[in-house]
């Protein structure tokens, strides 16, 4: 009788992770950073109809790096899963931290139970409302979460971006303006390519708008933001 095939699992582990991170790094960047008014988002983007942010609730956006499909469909779950808990509860019960933390435990158990991890990497950014701080939460492969301050990054070239952006970002009260400059500089650098307003996809979280503060910027606005 044959003998079944063992691997520890430390190395299963280890391989699982190995597998995750190539199809992350096929991925496209994306970048979140505070500005005066909220929370800027810019992705390496140039499909006009396939987004990788997206609004999720009223102050509340998620971004997805990694396998379009995979991430789509946790995008999906997360908007149930905010509805539901808004429309049982309350709107003021459905917030970053809480859906940060319902990915992380369906990612993690995914990456310890299932023979193939998911190859994605999310963000979920909230905007302050008042005094309240602003929360950027980054969920990687294996379900482990990470509370960002100021900027973050996601996707193939995430730590070289997030090196660029700590070492120029001063203040959340930089202007819009200088918020987008500066994710597109970071972006042309780090990917060794000039990407026009037609290739990135940006949306912000804008404090000042009542109710929904999600906002999409188009390609007109951000020639006119960047000139």
């Amino acid at each position: 009788m044959a003998l079944p095939y063992y691997v520890s699992p430390e190395q299963m582990m280890a391989d699982k992770a190995e597998y995750a991170k190539k199809g992350i790094a096929k991925g496209r960047s994306i970048v979140a950073m505070e500005f005066a008014d909220g929370v800027l988002l810019v992705a390496d983007n140039p499909s006009a109809s396939l987004h990788k942010i997206s609004e999720m609730y009223d102050r509340i956006a998620f971004s997805g790096a990694g396998k379009y499909n995979e991430f789509e469909m946790l995008r999906k779950a997360g908007i149930r899963h905010a509805d539901l808990k808004g429309y049982t509860y309350s709107r003021e019960d459905v917030t970053a931290r809480s859906l940060a933390n319902a990915y992380s435990q369906s990612i993690g158990s995914i990456f310890s139970v299932e023979p193939k991890p998911l190859e994605v990497e999310l963000l979920v950014v909230e905007v302050g409302q008042g005094d309240k701080p602003n929360e950027i939460y980054r969920i990687s492969y294996d379900g482990s979460i990470i509370d960002e301050k100021g900027v973050a990054a996601i996707g193939g070239k995430a730590d070289a971006l997030l090196t660029f952006l700590k070492a120029r970002w001063t203040a959340p009260t930089i202007s819009l303006r200088e918020a987008l400059r500066l994710s597109i500089e970071a972006l042309d650098t780090v990917t060794n390519q000039k990407l026009g307003a037609e290739g990135l996809e940006v949306a912000v979280l804008d404090r000042t708008r009542t109710g929904r503060t999600f906002r999409r910027i188009g390609s007109a606005e951000i020639k006119s933001l960047v000139a």
